[in-house]
């Protein structure tokens, strides 16, 4: 059972930062890990993901301004937000999903992806 923990999250003003990060417990093996971000009546949105090897991916909107990345152990999570905007308003949640074999499928951005989620950690961005 993976269990995974958000915290970080906060107020700020456009243009400002903020760092999250997400805890990840029981299970030590291949995970593909991702942040992904819903507001009151959105489907959640895939923001950023991570492989097992480290390979990165990111939704557009976000490029250049947010960045993932985890421990060596890959015990913690993070996505640094820089240059936020009003619109990256949302609640943040943290996902994984176990990985198997010497070439597991590639890590994608889509909620269905995932198994395992946190409880989500807010992100309020005001103009």
């Amino acid at each position: 059972q993976v269990r995974l923990m958000e915290s970080g999250g906060g107020s700020v003003q456009a243009g400002g930062s903020l760092s999250l990060s997400c805890a990840v417990s029981g299970y030590s093996g291949k995970l593909c890990m991702a942040w992904f971000r819903q507001t009151p009546g959105e489907g959640r949105e895939g923001v950023a993901g991570i492989d097992a090897e480290g390979k990165k991916s990111y939704t557009d909107s976000v490029k250049g301004r947010f960045i993932i990345s985890k421990d060596n152990a890959a015990t913690t999570l993070y996505l640094q937000l820089d240059n936020l905007k009003p619109e990256d308003s949302a609640m943040y949640y943290c996902a994984a999903e176990r990985r198997y074999g010497p070439t597991p499928p590639a890590c994608g951005l889509a909620p269905d992806e995932y198994t395992y989620w946190g409880q989500g950690t807010q992100v309020t961005v005001s103009p």
